[in-house]
């Protein structure tokens, strides 16, 4: 039996609405998740909202809202997108709840009784932004003698009354992390990274405030709250029941994947490692850092007015056709660019020329000159199995181990070869002149594409979920037939029925020039 699998992304701070940068991470997630199921996997999967910090409670201020108030509101906008995007999450968590206090109180329990804990006063700067203490050789100069961090982002300087966590002592162990196991964080670029960050040697960090209480209150310490990456981090545990003996944290943690994006390495990779080693719990398999998503090959920000909401582009082109775009564009863990054309661009040349083409005349054929269905007794030709052995190596082989290694990009590339090789063979055996030639001869090759269209759609499934179903509907593919597993039965050498199918991906307009 296969390996239960446990993937969750970052959870989003809710001080704005959603932008392009969370979609793109919640939908690669759900690719992953939707990947795995098809492998016969049960999955967990798990995103969210992480809504303490001094950063919600300015903003509450300014907007006269408490920050619960605020939190509530905001919090349900990124479960909207998330529903919106068709993302198959299992627990949206929210870090306000009863069960996440309860879990983060008792992480610091823990890293407590390892002595790893000392009340002390901090003096230092720190960004509201990004939430995060920086060390004076780390900030770069803005306009005029401002100090900023490394993210470019104001910092101010902090004095406050503090409890410590034994950071440095964690050195060399988080180094012999890295030697030891190479996949912990990826790609190998932001493992490099970080290294050379913990070799220059690491600072006990600062991990409570008392200037503000909005947050987890500090076990033993009232006046005090968490610093909000204690309490963020441990959502992956809250979620599966931690500190309860849950059969969900039996089954499911260590974490297979945390994805989340660069920014966010260094709270990932180095202090979450060092806080589970301090509470004696496993530490997770991998960590993934992707890269940011560019307008037009510029950073979103509100100043430039380039901010876009990704509920207006799902709108505009379809839920598919962006989940397809973002997967297919960017080479996943790099930066990559996107913009209206290029979505109409892609979409229009792969899904609704190439796959969508392929399945709507295949399948529309075989409705008006077959009644719908027929079981194919003529021999299996050489370019029939070998269009078959395209498609099975494309959906079999290269898409799965592309797709495992969240090469994403690379993985559906291998699966264009097999719809550009479908629609060669569609050409070259033309079963409209063969209707006529060779009635038998037709049905052989009919059988053949639906055989191969079936793949096709099973494998690019979690990418496109409900194109992919609709294509499956209407090859009357059984709805506990549609895995990886299913592909060892090929349908072709048996009763082909056909219902009469609809586009799955219509052409797109391009947008007018603003």
């Amino acid at each position: 039996m296969a390996d239960p699998y446990y993937i969750t992304t970052a959870i989003s701070y809710p001080n704005g609405r959603p932008h392009i940068g969370h979609a793109y991470e919640a939908i690669a997630a759900d690719v992953m998740a939707r990947f795995q199921r098809l492998q016969g996997r049960e999955v967990r999967f798990q995103t969210g909202t992480d809504e303490h910090g001094l950063k919600m409670a300015q903003k509450a201020r300014e907007l006269g809202q408490t920050p619960r108030e605020l939190a509530d509101e905001m919090s349900s906008h990124f479960k909207g997108m998330c529903d919106a995007l068709n993302v198959s999450y299992d627990r949206f968590i929210r870090t306000v709840e009863g069960d996440h206090h309860k879990a983060s109180q008792e992480l610091w329990r823990r890293m407590e009784a390892n002595g790893d804990l000392y009340l002390d006063r901090y003096e230092g700067w720190y960004s509201v932004r990004d939430e995060a203490y920086y060390d004076e050789s780390e900030l770069v100069e803005g306009a005029g003698d401002e100090k900023l961090s490394p993210q470019g982002t104001p910092v101010e300087w902090t004095v406050e009354e503090s409890w410590f966590f034994k950071l440095s002592a964690y050195q060399d162990k988080l180094l012999a992390l890295y030697e030891s196991d190479p996949e912990f964080l990826k790609p190998d670029s932001r493992r490099n990274e970080m290294a050379s960050f913990i070799s220059g040697g690491l600072r006990d960090l600062s991990i409570s405030r008392t200037s503000f209480d909005w947050g987890v209150k500090v076990p033993g310490s009232d006046n005090h709250v968490m610093y909000v990456w204690v309490d963020a981090l441990t959502n992956y545990l809250t979620g599966l029941g931690f500190p309860d003996e849950t059969e969900e944290m039996a089954k499911f943690w260590p974490a297979d994947l945390h994805l989340i994006g660069k920014d966010i390495v260094r709270f990932h990779s180095i202090y979450w490692p060092a806080f589970l080693m301090s509470a004696g719990l496993p530490l997770p398999k991998k960590v993934f850092g992707h890269g940011f998503l560019l307008n037009r090959g510029q950073k979103e920000s509100k100043s430039l007015g380039n901010v876009t909401d990704p509920l207006e582009l799902s709108e505009k082109f379809g839920v598919d056709v962006l989940r397809y775009f973002l997967m297919r564009e960017v080479a996943f863990g790099q930066d990559g660019s996107y913009s209206a054309e290029a979505i109409v661009t892609r979409s229009n040349a792969e899904l609704a020329n190439s796959f969508g083409n392929l399945s709507q005349r295949v399948l529309s054929f075989i409705v008006k000159n077959c009644d719908g269905g027929f079981t194919a007794a003529a021999p299996v030709q050489d370019v029939d199995a070998g269009l078959r052995d395209k498609v099975n190596k494309a959906c079999r082989e290269e898409l799965p181990a592309a797709f495992e290694e969240l090469a994403f990009s690379n993985g559906l590339e291998a699966w264009m070869q097999g719809v550009f090789a479908c629609n060669a063979y569609v050409d070259e055996q033309a079963p409209w002149a063969l209707r006529k030639t060779d009635p038998e001869r037709m049905q052989r090759v009919l059988a053949t594409l639906c055989g191969c269209i079936r793949d096709l759609a099973i494998a690019v499934s979690p990418v496109v979920p409900q194109s992919a179903d609709k294509m499956l509907d209407a090859l009357c593919i059984p709805k506990d037939a549609r895995d990886f597993a299913a592909l060892d039965h090929d349908i072709s050498m048996g009763a082909i029925a056909v219902d009469s199918p609809s586009p799955a991906f219509p052409r797109l307009d391009m947008p007018e020039a603003s």
